[in-house]
C-alpha cells in the first residue's frame, strides 16, 4: 500500500495510507466524466462535492412545483453516431443512459434591425434562412459554414482523448493522418479570420459574432475555430437533445454509474486546501478538518480557485501566472427563473431565444439576453398549465458588491423588472402571466457553485492564436490535474466532457491502468 508523509498540527510527521487512486474536487460534468472514466478502468475514485447534489452549473433546484435547470438547457453531446457524442459515451461507459427529447431548432435570434433567424437542425434549411436575409452573401455564407464542417469532420473521426499522451497521438495519427493534419491547420486560428475570408458585409459578420458569443461569451475574433467547428456543425449532426427530467439528470446518472462501478461521492464536503509533500499534490483538506489522500488530485474548480484558494497564491507556478495574463474570468449572469401561465407562450414558440436590441451592447453587462423554455420539450418540469422561462444575461460581480441587504434586494428587483420589460417584446403578456420568479446574481452563482466571482469560465484578454494557449489537464504541480472549462477545449457542456475524457485518459496512463 502506498503511504504519504503528513505533518499534523504539532508538526509531527507520521505515515498515512493513500486509499484512493484519484480524488476529484467538485462534481461538475468535467469532474464526473473524469471520475466515471477512471472508475470504469478499475481505479479507486473519490469525488468531493461542496453542495447537496451533483452537477454544478449543470444542476437543478425545485421551487413550488417547478424544476429549474441552474444553467442553460441547450445541450450538445447526446447524438447517436460519430465520436463527438461525449455525454452519450460518458454515460454508456458506466452502464447508464438518458432518454432525451430532440429540439429541431437550436435557437431563435431576435436581433437589431428586425433580423430574426432560426437555427434549424436541418443544415440546408438553416443556410437558406440566413441567405434569405443576406442574398448578396449567399456564396460566402455557405463557404464559411462549410469550412466549419471540415473542422467537425476531422474531430468526428477520432476518439477525443488526451492530447498530452504520446502513444494516443501516435496511434490516432496513423489511423487518421488527414484528420489530424486538418486539425493542426485550424488550431492556431479564430473564427473571425475564417469568416472574413468569405464574407464582406459587416451585418453578416455581426451575425457570426453573436453566433459565437452565445456560447463563448466573446465575439468571433476571440473564439477558436476548433470550438466553432464543433458547435456550428454538431447542432446539425448530433443535434440539440434535452434530457427528460431536466439537465440535472446528466449528473445524477453519472453519479449512479460512478457508484455502480465502485467509486464514491461525498456531499457537503467542501475542500479548502490541496495538501502537498515535497511540492507534489498528495491530498485534500476539508472545511471540517478531515483529510483524504490519493495518488492523483483533480480540481474541477476554476483555475483561479485552484491556484489562489486551494493552493497558496504566493506559490502560483509561472505557467499559471502566464495563463492569467492571457485569460480573464468571463462575467457571471443575472438570472431569472420564471414560472408563467402557459397562455403567455403562443403556439409554435421555440425553446431557445437570444434577444439583442443594439449591436453595440452585445458584450456589455445585461446587453444580450439568453432564454430557455425547457417545458416546451418536457412539460413535467412545471405544474399543469404552466411553463418555465429561464432568462439570463451577463453581469459582473463588481456591480453587486458593497451593497447592504436591502439595497441588494432592491437592485435585484429593479434589474429583473428591466429584463421582464425587454422580454415582453418576444413574449407579450409576460408580466401579467407571471406565477413565480427567483432572481440569481453573480453572488448567487459564487455562493452555490463555488466559482470565483461566479464566472462561467475563462475568456481571452486579447486576441490569441486559437486554442494553442489553452492548457491541458496536467499542471506544473506534480500529481495535480485540472478539468473543466479552464482547460482545453474550454466552455460548454460537451467541451468539459471532452476535458473529462482527456483528464481520465492522462491519469490512467500515468497510473499505468
Amino acid at each position: 500500500m502506498t503511504v504519504s508523509a503528513i505533518t499534523n498540527s504539532q508538526n509531527k510527521t507520521f505515515r498515512q495510507p493513500i486509499t484512493y487512486d484519484a480524488i476529484i474536487i467538485g462534481s461538475g460534468i468535467g469532474g464526473l466524466v473524469t471520475a466515471t472514466q477512471l472508475a470504469a478502468k478499475g481505479a479507486k475514485v473519490l469525488v468531493l462535492e461542496r453542495y447537496l447534489i451533483p452537477g454544478g452549473s449543470a444542476g437543478y433546484f425545485d421551487r413550488e412545483g417547478y424544476r429549474f435547470d441552474v444553467g442553460a438547457s441547450m445541450i450538445f453531446g447526446f447524438g447517436k453516431q460519430g465520436t463527438t457524442n461525449l455525454l452519450t459515451r460518458a454515460l454508456a461507459a458506466v452502464g447508464e443512459s438518458i432518454e432525451t427529447i430532440p429540439d429541431r431548432v437550436q435557437v431563435q435570434y431576435h436581433l437589431p434591425d428586425g433580423l430574426d433567424i432560426k437555427v434549424h437542425q436541418d443544415y440546408e434549411q438553416f443556410l437558406q434562412e440566413v441567405i434569405a436575409k443576406f442574398p448578396h452573401e449567399a456564396k460566402g455564407i455557405r463557404q464559411f459554414y462549410d469550412e466549419c464542417w471540415k473542422v467537425f469532420n476531422c474531430l468526428n473521426q477520432m476518439d477525443l482523448l488526451s492530447l498530452e499522451e504520446l502513444r494516443y497521438l501516435t496511434r490516432v495519427f496513423f489511423q487518421h493522418p488527414a484528420a489530424c493534419l486538418g486539425l493542426v491547420k485550424y488550431l492556431p486560428s479564430n473564427v473571425g479570420e475564417i469568416a472574413r475570408k468569405y464574407i464582406q458585409d459587416p451585418a453578416v459578420l455581426k451575425f457570426i459574432d453573436i453566433e459565437c458569443y452565445i456560447w463563448s461569451v466573446v465575439p468571433a475574433d476571440l473564439t477558436p475555430t476548433i470550438n466553432a467547428g464543433m458547435v456550428f456543425s454538431d447542432r446539425h449532426y448530433g443535434g440539440i437533445n434535452y434530457p427528460k427530467g431536466g439537465v440535472g439528470q446528466i449528473a445524477q446518472k453519472l453519479v449512479a454509474g460512478l457508484v455502480k462501478t465502485g467509486g464514491e461521492i461525498h456531499y457537503q464536503s467542501r475542500v479548502t486546501k490541496i495538501t502537498t509533500e515535497g511540492g507534489k499534490a498528495v491530498g485534500v483538506e476539508l472545511a471540517n478538518g478531515k483529510t483524504y489522500h490519493a495518488q492523483r488530485i483533480v480540481s474541477n474548480a476554476t483555475r483561479w480557485d485552484t491556484f489562489e484558494q486551494l493552493l497558496p497564491a504566493a506559490d502560483m507556478p509561472a505557467k499559471e501566472r502566464k495563463w492569467q495574463e492571457r485569460y480573464q474570468k468571463s462575467p457571471a449572469f443575472l438570472s431569472l427563473h420564471l414560472g408563467v401561465d402557459a397562455t403567455v407562450l403562443p403556439a409554435g414558440t421555440e425553446c431557445h431565444h437570444v434577444l439583442l436590441e443594439d449591436w453595440t451592447q452585445m458584450e456589455e453587462p445585461e446587453g444580450t439576453i439568453f432564454v430557455s423554455i425547457p417545458t416546451l420539450l418536457d412539460p413535467s418540469l412545471a405544474p399543469e398549465g404552466h411553463q418555465i422561462i429561464h432568462a439570463f444575461t451577463p453581469s459582473w460581480m463588481s456591480d453587486w458588491q458593497g451593497l447592504s441587504p436591502s439595497d441588494y434586494q432592491a437592485k435585484k428587483e429593479a434589474r429583473a423588472g428591466v429584463m421582464l420589460d425587454r422580454l415582453e417584446r418576444i413574449f407579450p403578456g409576460l408580466n401579467i402571466g407571471l406565477d413565480f420568479m427567483e432572481i440569481g446574481t453573480p453572488r448567487t452563482h459564487r455562493r452555490f457553485l463555488g466559482r470565483a466571482d461566479g464566472s462561467y469560465g475563462p475568456i481571452p484578454r486579447r486576441k490569441l492564436p486559437g486554442l494553442l494557449t489553452m492548457p491541458f489537464n496536467r499542471t506544473s504541480v506534480p500529481g495535480l490535474y485540472c478539468v473543466g472549462d479552464s482547460t482545453f477545449p474550454g466552455q460548454g457542456l460537451n467541451a468539459v466532457a471532452f476535458s473529462g475524457f482527456a483528464c481520465a485518459h492522462r491519469i490512467a496512463a500515468d497510473l499505468g491502468i
